[in-house]
């Protein structure tokens, strides 16, 4: 599985078009085989701050995903950016969930 996140700032004035732009991207993505989820969050902290997280099957799923038409519209809104985005892809071999926290909190 691999984890994708695009973290950026974006001008104020540019905002409902990016979000338009991520979002119309976003419901390609999810269509798209081997996505597993697509999300876009505000930052609660920083004021004009976007970030996408996507999730994918595998290697090529997401390779096929940046070569294509949509992510090209990604691109055009990375450019829009304030700051240098920060991009990063995660390889994950597992996962957990509140398991974690229950075995945790009982061994305390």
């Amino acid at each position: 599985m691999i984890l994708s996140t695009l973290r950026m700032t974006i001008p104020p004035k540019k905002r409902d078009e990016v979000l338009k732009i991520l979002t119309t991207t976003a419901q390609c993505c999810k269509m798209r085989g081997g996505c597993l989820s697509c999300h876009i969050y505000e930052d609660a902290q920083e004021d004009d701050v976007l970030m996408v997280e996507e999730t994918w099957r595998s290697e090529e799923d997401l390779e096929r995903h940046l070569g294509s038409g949509e992510y090209r519209n990604v691109l055009m809104v990375m450019e829009m950016a304030l700051k240098h985005p920060e991009v990063r892809f995660y390889t994950v071999s597992t996962s957990t969930g509140i398991e974690t926290i229950e075995k945790a909190r009982s061994s305390t």
